[in-house]
């Protein structure tokens, strides 16, 4: 069985950071403007009446979210409005400073006639240890974006548009974390253009620094004249669990070349032909690199012979196509998403058991494959998908 998303998981954001015009109420410079209004008490807002404000605020990397339904449980991201998020802020140990606030993007809601535009911001609220008390009390936590990840039914294309609004935010914000002093000077650094660059204060530098994405090469190795594909395994992977070979790029090296000398250098096997499949935004790495760009290929083995780099990898072997198809195991896949959407609930309500995500894929039953490999929120799963199905 093959799955088809119409994006791949953290991408298909369905809110648009490009406005037609830049003087457009719901673009940047105008909405942080409107919004710095309301941070100052001015009530009288020209044009407000067609704009809406929605906030998500995260602590540590994790966005806010909740949970809803009985027998399906399902998450939804905690958004606030200016109002709900400026009360719930009042005597906590964080200041509601336009500095903080990061522009994501725009969608209008309604027809021509009653048209509102709708602009969602993310805010990080790290500080403020009592809001996860006032939070759980309406039963709003802080969820690792990887247990959301887990938990999203895939099929669900709206859950998989907040949860790539959720990536995106979440690079944003950790950048800002990190991005604190110039590379040049070493002056301070300050937001500009509603947080989505930032330039050094020093009036003889004023260097603009970018957000960070770091690209990442992840590879199929392909014995085509056996009829099989080389996949490896880490120490912190959860038990059972194979996947693809993958390396950050070097500078000054192209994609195909880092796809050779990664699996050279971790395996011992040489590749040929280097072919592109698709990329992922993957934005749950750790904060010292917020958002790496997942770049996917098939890359065609001229030697078998396998030499494992146990610096890297704790082992790596090649597998049959049957052996791949047994191991895109469906049933796992979908316990892990219900246990994981369970988890999500647990937390929300203040009940979590410390569940972690190698039991999320149902170590305690009975009826195990010998491996399996990634779900479908990770891109190695479709490239391995995709040869095992001859997609």
């Amino acid at each position: 069985m093959s799955i088809n998303l119409k994006s791949p998981v953290f991408a298909g954001n369905p809110i648009r950071s490009k406005t037609p015009k830049s003087t457009d109420p719901f673009s940047p410079t105008p909405a942080f403007e409107t919004l710095k209004i309301l941070i100052s008490n001015q009530t009288h807002i020209q044009d407000s009446s067609s704009l809406t404000f929605k906030i998500l605020p995260f602590r540590k990397g994790r966005p806010l979210a909740g949970s809803t339904g009985d027998l399906v449980k399902k998450w939804h991201l905690g958004w606030l409005s200016f109002d709900e998020f400026k009360d719930v802020l009042e005597g906590s140990e964080v200041v509601l400073s336009e500095d903080l606030l990061v522009y994501l993007g725009y969608e209008n809601e309604g027809d021509e006639k009653t048209q509102k535009s709708v602009v969602y911001w993310g805010f990080d609220v790290s500080l403020g240890d009592s809001l996860v008390q006032k939070f759980g009390g309406q039963q709003l936590c802080f969820v690792q974006l990887t247990t959301l990840m887990v938990a999203t039914d895939w099929a669900d294309e709206k859950i998989m548009g907040q949860l790539a609004i959720a990536g995106h935010a979440r690079a944003l914000l950790e950048w800002h974390s990190t991005s604190r002093f110039c590379g040049s000077c070493g002056e301070k650094l300050i937001p500009i253009e509603a947080g989505r660059r930032k330039q050094c204060i020093n009036t003889s530098c004023k260097k603009r620094i970018y957000p960070r994405v770091d690209p990442v090469v992840i590879m199929l190795v392909i014995d085509k004249e056996n009829d099989r594909v080389l996949l490896s395994k880490q120490s912190r992977f959860v038990p059972r669990m194979w996947s693809c070979l993958s390396g950050f790029i070097e500078p000054g090296e192209s994609l195909e070349e880092a796809v050779r000398r990664e699996t050279w250098e971790e395996t011992g096997i040489e590749v040929g032909e280097v072919v592109y499949h698709s990329s992922q935004p993957w934005p749950v790495g750790s904060s010292s690199m917020p958002c790496q760009l997942m770049v996917g290929f098939l890359a065609y083995a001229t030697s078998v012979d396998i030499n494992v780099d146990k610096k890297e990898l704790e082992d790596a072997e090649w597998h049959s196509r049957e052996d791949v198809k047994r191991a895109l195991t469906m049933t796992e896949y979908g316990k892990a998403q219900k246990t994981a959407a369970s988890k999500v609930d647990q937390i929300c309500k203040g009940v979590e058991k410390g569940q972690n995500l190698a039991a999320d894929f149902g170590v305690e039953s009975g009826e195990l494959q010998p491996m399996f490999v990634p779900g479908p929120f990770a891109i190695a799963h479709h490239l391995i998908s995709s040869w095992a199905h001859q997609v």
